[in-house]
């Protein structure tokens, strides 16, 4: 894909797998910043090396190491959806493809646990399950797949981090629970490792734990 072509919250196959673009940073070499839905694995990487894939209905994935088959129906509280219609108003932040449970819903749409008010043509349910003749869609191709990816059961545990969450280069944290002021920011991600200034090297499951570490801003959001 050309970079011009990229938009935030795009499906995209990265490396042959299902990827989600949460970032475009012109600035950047590696301009196209995306979390692969199997396990939410962060990627840095080029427009030219994505490819972008449009959700339909009966599609199935993993997302967070669960798997879901893509449902057109009204969703119900607990339910899970991915936002393939957005129509955001203008004080509304969702955005493409974003994932999210429903908290409640009426017969005008539904209100989703980051407080988004979606009608119900903006969403697809994602069902627990592969589901009978669906389409997986976690690879490209199935070429060169091994069977242990392509075996729902072993899936590992699941990571309750959700992609909005997770932390992204620029981003500026502080440590809780350091008797001295410590902050820093985020300047390299390589799979489960945090790179922080000053030569920290924090681990994913650390940087996001809300009593160790808590994001102050983030730089392109000033």
């Amino acid at each position: 894909m050309k970079l011009y072509q990229i938009r935030k919250g795009q499906l995209v196959y990265y490396n042959n797998e299902l990827h989600r673009i949460y970032g475009v940073k012109q600035m950047y070499k590696q301009s196209v910043h995306a979390i692969r839905l199997r396990d939410l694995t962060q990627i840095l990487t080029t427009a030219a090396s994505v490819e972008k894939y449009k959700p339909n209905e009966h599609d199935s994935f993993v997302f967070n190491r669960n798997v879901y088959t893509l449902s057109k129906r009204n969703a119900e509280e607990g339910d899970h959806i991915i936002i393939h219609n957005p129509k955001p108003d203008p004080l509304d932040t969702y955005s493409l493809n974003e994932i999210d449970v429903v908290e409640s819903s009426d017969k005008n749409g539904v209100t989703t646990s980051n407080s988004h008010g979606l009608k119900h043509y903006e969403y697809m349910v994602m069902e627990p399950g592969r589901a009978d003749a669906s389409n997986p869609i976690d690879y490209q191709s199935m070429e060169n797949v091994t069977a242990e990816n392509l075996d729902d059961s072993a899936l590992g545990p699941v990571i309750t981090t959700s992609s909005e969450q997770l932390p992204r280069v620029g981003s500026i944290y502080r440590k809780k629970d350091d008797n001295e002021l410590l902050e820093a920011m985020v300047i390299a991600i390589k799979g489960q490792t945090i790179y922080l200034g000053g030569g920290l090297e924090v681990p994913l499951h650390e940087l996001t734990d809300s009593d160790i570490w808590e994001v102050i801003y983030h730089l392109l959001d000033m």
